[in-house]
């Protein structure tokens, strides 16, 4: 039997078509588009070092996530279950991953060499298979494996519902009171299938160019009460 195929975006002109689908669909997209415009390519490998990447970068700013997985990809290169397995966890502290992150790369490392994760046959599963398999391994949850799906396996139809970022970014385009839950944002995203993860990247980026935004205003009126100081 064929595996059956995903429908992907892995491909400038394939995010550029679907963010213009998108954006004659919903006028929130097509806000979001005109103010952004296409949002950077985000893109992990497709097996255990993209996944170990992505628990590396759980709860950080993009900067320090970059900057640690730097350092831990370069002192265990070539970067596989093995050198992890290998290195001591004072090793992998002193490269700045946290307890918890260490736990969970253990985890991710014995579910590979001791209970035979394959990563060829995790990712020619369905949504929710990878979901359930990636959920079992302590230390890694929903978003965890929603965000594999998303950027490791580039599904057009992935969601992470889970995200603060796209809760805080679904709760100021929609004007709602409260930031919506991880099942109410799924409700709200039904309306950008099948190409939910390009919506997702939008939202990132405009939460991104929001933030930005207040970020210089804030400086902006710094610099301005500290040359009134001055004067």
């Amino acid at each position: 039997m064929t595996p059956r195929r995903h429908a992907t975006v892995t491909t400038e002109r394939q995010l550029k078509t679907a963010a213009i689908m998108l954006a004659a669909q919903c006028k929130v997209m097509s806000r979001i588009l005109k103010r952004t415009g296409l949002p950077p390519p985000r893109d992990f490998p497709a097996d255990f070092s993209g996944l170990a990447k992505i628990v590396v970068g759980q709860q950080l700013s993009t900067q320090s996530a970059a900057a640690i997985w730097t350092r831990v990809a370069e002192a265990l290169f070539p970067f596989t279950p093995d050198a992890i397995q290998a290195a001591s966890d004072s090793d992998l502290k002193r490269l700045g991953l946290s307890d918890g992150k260490i736990r969970t790369l253990r985890a991710l490392t014995r579910a590979v060499l001791d209970e035979g994760l394959d990563f060829e046959a995790l990712n020619a599963a369905n949504d929710l298979v990878i979901v359930e398999r990636l959920t079992a391994i302590h230390g890694i949850g929903p978003w965890t494996a929603d965000i594999y799906i998303l950027f490791a396996l580039g599904r057009r139809d992935a969601f992470a519902p889970g995200d603060l970022a796209l809760q805080l970014a679904a709760q100021h385009h929609f004007k709602l009171e409260n930031r919506p839950t991880a099942e109410e944002l799924e409700r709200i995203a039904e309306r950008w299938r099948p190409a939910r993860a390009v919506a997702a990247r939008l939202l990132w980026a405009d939460y991104a160019f929001a933030r930005r935004a207040l970020l210089g205003k804030a400086q902006q009126t710094i610099r301005t009460k500290t040359n009134k100081l001055l004067k």
